[in-house]
């Protein structure tokens, strides 16, 4: 009888492609290194993104997922290399994206003893996963990675964490694939409940002062039309988070704008006035909320949410619809009655016209000085037709992109909210270049940031990926710095930063750079960035000691917002 065993790390590539997979990032170590072996023979089908730095491949690998709405992968080796994706995996956890994290594990004799590059995985992880587990047997591979799949892109995603011993990718197994659709007791979509359905219709046309509180729960639940009907139904304003900002093109009439502590004004001091408050995939962050205490106390509340957990964590609803957003939008559509509203809409103009005369022309439009990252996140948004993908990084060059960038398309924001990671740009806009191919990626990074995942332009370089790297580079860790100004009393303690020289950088890795002082050769700069065929650096001189406006003080009601620093 011929022998159709085949090694556990064949049986993960096999299993791979049954999922659908197509790209993974990472990167080869000892306890490993059998699967990198097998993935040798899976190139044609597999497409492997060898990274500079394990943190690298699971940020990409978010990035993929974020902007594909496919589960993101990443493989790595054991030890460092496993711990050296924490970051990612807690990021993810926070910001719900669906990941698939392989590690390499030392053989299951010597788990507990210490051995080489042994660090329990699954204890660090395990706080930081909708699932982890080890692999110790061959025979469970193709059924732990179908359950990973299976558990990281159903209901509310989130990252999974494989841990593979080295003697279970060695061994021999009968291979058959295995399809998990069903975990007893794991209900990752609640029942539809047909009486809440109704109360929300309900609490809707009653309601005189209506106003919608949009989260990425829309884009993960791919619910954008169902939000759109709703709103324009029942013609009720909307504003969003940060990570749900796309859920809506920015030039709808009922989009008001961003929420929280650098969002927009008539949002934010009118989340204090409505009287029904429509949370949608959101979870009720600090950084929106500002003081708890006195949120949206005069409002009712109806919180449309997947992950029950998070009904009445941090506000109290009055009434919690719980169910994949696209569907109970769109049975609350069916009852809800066409209303004007324009009475109540109204009252976001003046704060609109308040907030664009003291903030946003000046920001982007400024009559003199130096650039200002407003004007330039508003160019290269406008030269993309606003139908680009924004990365950022963290910091200000995060907080001004998504004030000033626009959007037309779904999925077409990619930032670290939650977890506020640093570094997470680079690799991340990397990853978004697979998962989109065909749309523009511009990442908008600050000098810090970049310094965190600088070595990922070897990804770029090697890869040719055609990420838009805009570095709005002031010199300082400008976030941390205007907080240094408003609360420690201009006592900039160690946030100056002494920078390389990008340019030269950027040429040792084969990657074509531009730097911008002018106002006057910014347009062509751009232009030049966007119409290089591949990967492009430009690096703009902005001004060192902008700030970030409006802003709610930490502490403050939310619609305490400040216009102006005196």
């Amino acid at each position: 009888m011929p022998n159709n065993k085949i090694t556990g790390a064949e049986a993960l590539m096999r299993s791979l492609e049954n999922e659908g997979v197509t790209t993974l990032f990472g990167y080869p170590g000892g306890a490993i290194m059998p699967s990198y072996d097998a993935l040798y023979d899976h190139r044609s089908t597999l497409n492997h993104i060898l990274v500079r730095h394990e943190q690298g491949a699971v940020h990409a690998a978010q990035g993929y997922a974020r902007v594909s709405g496919k589960v993101g992968c990443a493989i790595v080796t054991s030890g460092p290399g496993a711990m050296n994706t924490v970051t990612g995996v807690a990021d993810a956890m926070i910001d719900s994206t669906p990941l698939v994290v392989i590690c390499g594990q030392v053989g299951a004799a010597f788990l507990g003893t210490d051995a080489f590059q042994e660090v329990d995985v699954i204890g660090v992880t395990q706080p930081i996963t909708k699932w982890n587990f080890q692999i110790r047997r061959a025979e469970d591979v193709a059924w732990a990675v179908s359950r990973a799949f299976y558990i990281a892109k159903s209901g509310r995603p989130g990252p999974v964490v494989l841990d593979f011993t080295k003697n279970a990718q060695t061994s021999l197994v009968d291979y058959e694939p295995k399809r998990v659709d069903f975990i007893r007791s794991y209900l990752p979509v609640p029942q539809i409940d047909e009486t809440a359905i109704k109360t929300a219709a309900k609490m809707i046309n009653h309601s005189e002062r209506p106003f919608m509180l949009v989260g990425q729960g829309v884009e993960l639940g791919d619910a954008r039309k169902e939000l759109r009907e709703l709103i324009e139904k029942a013609n009720i304003p909307v504003g969003c988070t940060m990570l749900g900002l796309s859920a809506l093109p920015s030039d709808h009439p009922l989009n008001k704008g961003m929420l929280g502590m650098h969002g927009n004004l008539g949002p934010n001091v009118l989340t204090n006035q409505c009287d029904l408050l429509i949370a949608v995939g959101m979870r009720f962050d600090d950084r929106v909320t500002g003081n708890i205490n006195t949120y949206a106390r005069q409002a009712k509340v109806i919180h449309f949410e997947i992950d029950p957990s998070e009904v009445n964590k941090n506000v109290h609803a009055d009434l919690a619809v719980l169910g994949d957003c696209k569907q109970t939008l769109a049975e609350v559509i069916k009852y809800v009655q066409p209303a004007d509203n324009s009475l109540w809409i109204s009252r976001f103009t003046p704060y609109e016209q308040q907030e664009n005369e003291k903030v946003i022309e000046p920001a982007i439009h400024p009559a003199e000085g130096p650039l200002l990252m407003g004007e330039v996140v508003r160019r290269v948004s406008e030269l993309t037709e606003n139908k680009a993908i924004l990365v950022t990084d963290v910091g200000q060059n995060q907080l001004f992109g998504c004030r000033y960038f626009k959007f037309t398309e779904g999925r077409s924001v990619l930032t670290s909210g939650g977890c506020g990671t640093m570094g997470f740009g680079l690799p991340a806009a990397i990853g978004a270049t697979f998962g989109a191919p065909e749309r523009t990626v511009c990442l908008f990074v600050g000098d810090g940031g970049l310094q965190m995942t600088i070595q990922e332009l070897g990804t770029i370089m090697e890869q040719h990926t055609p990420v838009k790297i805009i570095l709005l580079n002031n010199n300082y860790l400008g976030n941390v710095r205007q907080w240094q100004y408003l609360f420690f009393h201009k006592r900039y303690s160690f946030t100056p930063m002494l920078n390389p020289d990008y340019e030269k950088i950027a040429d040792g890795y084969g990657i074509k750079a531009r730097t911008v002082v002018e106002r006057k050769d910014l347009d062509d700069a751009i232009n030049e960035m966007l119409q290089t065929d591949g990967p492009f650096l430009l690096q703009c001189a902005v001004m060192e000691e902008d700030n970030v406006l409006p802003m709610t003080p930490p502490g403050a009601n939310v619609d305490e917002m400040m216009l102006e620093i005196k």
